[in-house]
């Protein structure tokens, strides 16, 4: 089944994008589709292109319009390590709210609770746009539950683990260096939906919208 994921600015490739105003011109120095779309069939990206020329091209496809919204490759969390292994994220039932506790496995040696506590981090991290995760991943159960997660496991940058940070990587990297990989056509169907400030074709941080995974649409705001 093709769905086309229409969206009004999409960035396919951020590291090379220069955001600019809507009334640009429909592609921006090569980088930003304004009124764009996405068309992704089974697991992988169609097409990438403006929206009124895929839709044309493609009647039958399934429309998801996102609205004034930015669309750009999912997201890179380089903190796996700390997030997953080293922080407990509470089940819900505890009543001790959502927030990850730092520490909280360091003494932790049921392998079972780890895992438990991975899942759930995996889950939230989707909320924020990610679709890449960093490791190392020394548990066997975290490392089973990125596995099934379908989030791709990333070596960690420069051969050691990063330092604890934020589930959102945006609350501390620039688009350009959170975003993994880029989108088009014949790739996986990665990538991440956000509210932007306006004209300008960037994500707000903790503004993710939709979040699809192998082109499947994994999380949607409420």
């Amino acid at each position: 089944m093709l769905t086309l994921h229409r969206a009004g600015f999409v960035l396919p490739d951020p590291a090379g994008a220069d955001p600019a105003p809507a009334d640009s011109a429909v592609l921006v120095d090569g980088a930003v589709l304004v009124d764009g779309a996405v068309l992704v069939r089974g697991e992988l990206v169609e097409a990438v292109g403006p929206f009124g020329e895929l839709a044309a091209a493609h009647p039958g496809a399934r429309v998801r319009d996102w609205g004034a919204a930015v669309l750009t490759p999912g997201l890179c969390n380089p903190y796996g390590h700390g997030l997953l292994e080293r922080a407990y994220h509470p089940d819900p039932r505890e009543g001790t709210g959502a927030e990850p506790v730092p520490g909280g496995l360091d003494a932790e040696r049921d392998d079972v609770r780890c895992g438990a506590s991975a899942r759930r981090g995996l889950q939230r991290m989707l909320g924020f746009g990610v679709t890449a995760v960093a490791g190392p991943f020394e548990r066997a159960s975290v490392r089973t539950a990125v596995a099934r997660s379908g989030l791709a496991a990333l070596a960690p940058g420069g051969g050691t683990a990063a330092a604890e940070g934020p589930l959102d990587p945006l609350a501390v990297l620039p688009l350009a260096q959170a975003a993994h990989g880029r989108i088009a056509a014949g790739g996986r169907a990665d990538f991440a939906v956000f509210a932007c400030d306006g004209d300008v074709p960037a994500p707000l941080p903790g503004g993710c919208l939709a979040t699809v995974l192998g082109g499947r649409l994994v999380y949607r705001r409420r």
